[in-house]
């Protein structure tokens, strides 16, 4: 492979860092774009020479434009983390972090006398929404909710790329299964003290990707000729409680003690319900028939890796 020149914005981030040390250590450049560019990046192997970061500010409109000159790709992955009690100003601060953005991006792009071959759009499987036991590829339409809104705009905010001659994909991730994955950890942690369990009915499906897999999807994307929607979540979506079984076994912990959903939603409020209780049953049928093939299709060899 030719080397390539690659832009990652949220480079301070679990796939941002994972992503950057990836592409580095197979001789690409890689240039971070971050509100903290001299904050070490992510999961970026302190081994290797540091990258050379950019500073932006999306409120103020303000990047470096001739820096993203003659790039190859460029990754974006920034926003808000979605952890945390949903107060108006915490989801003002995810929903403009995306779309804002993304929006300047886009506008930057149209500026560049050598544009990116492609632009990789972050979103995430929220798109769909709550939908309970229906099988869910790109194919299907948006759902209701918070986080349904959120990716909606975000990738709307995308539209206009195409339009520059650039070509665009959307990356729908799921729950990323890896170390240093805030979610997982926190699970793991609960599990080892003997309190894992089911939350709320655990019938709930989660859709799940490794993050060694979210990183070869990504880099997949770039080296393909395809646009569009991508499920990023590997082929065998879980339903919560089985998930957490799943976990424990790879613990040699129990997994008996319930959550009653109730209690979720007392202690989390929406962002429980959204991000534990809802139910999205999600299928790669894109990425499969874009010829990808999952180190990790299976739940027990991802967690082997991640706890």
């Amino acid at each position: 492979m030719d080397r390539m020149r690659v832009a990652i914005t949220g480079i301070r981030g679990l796939i941002g860092g994972a992503l950057a040390a990836s592409l580095r250590a197979d001789g690409h450049e890689v240039l971070g774009v971050s509100r903290r560019p001299d904050a070490p990046a992510g999961n970026e192997d302190p081994d290797t020479a540091s990258t050379r970061t950019i500073a932006w500010d999306v409120a103020a409109e303000a990047i470096d434009v001739s820096a993203l000159e003659g790039l190859d790709a460029i990754v974006h992955l920034a926003g808000e983390s979605i952890g945390g009690r949903w107060t108006a100003a915490r989801k003002a601060a995810i929903m403009s972090s995306r779309v804002d953005s993304t929006r300047l991006l886009a506008g930057v792009i149209r500026e560049l006398d050598a544009k990116p071959s492609v632009f990789v759009c972050g979103s995430a499987i929220g798109f769909y929404g709550n939908r309970g036991d229906e099988e869910l590829t790109e194919r299907s339409l948006p759902g209701d909710g918070f986080l349904a809104e959120v990716c909606m705009r975000w990738e709307r905010a995308a539209v206009p790329i195409p339009d520059a001659g650039v070509r665009l994909v959307r990356i729908r991730t799921g729950l990323v299964v890896g170390s240093g994955a805030e979610a997982i950890e926190r699970m793991a942690k609960i599990t080892r003290l003997g309190a894992g369990g089911p939350l709320g009915s655990g019938r709930q499906w989660w859709s799940w990707i490794s993050l060694e897999d979210e990183v070869r999807a990504i880099r997949h994307l770039i080296d393909s000729d395809a646009s569009g929607a991508f499920n990023l979540t590997a082929p065998n979506p879980v339903r919560q409680r089985d998930f957490q079984h799943a976990l424990s076994a790879t613990l040699e912990r129990p997994s008996f003690l319930l959550a009653p959903r109730f209690a979720i939603r007392a202690a989390l409020g929406e962002m429980g319900q959204a991000l534990l209780l809802d139910s999205t049953r999600v299928m790669p049928d894109a990425l499969n028939e874009d010829g990808f093939e999952f180190s990790h299709p299976d739940l027990a060899t991802a967690l082997a890796t991640a706890v």
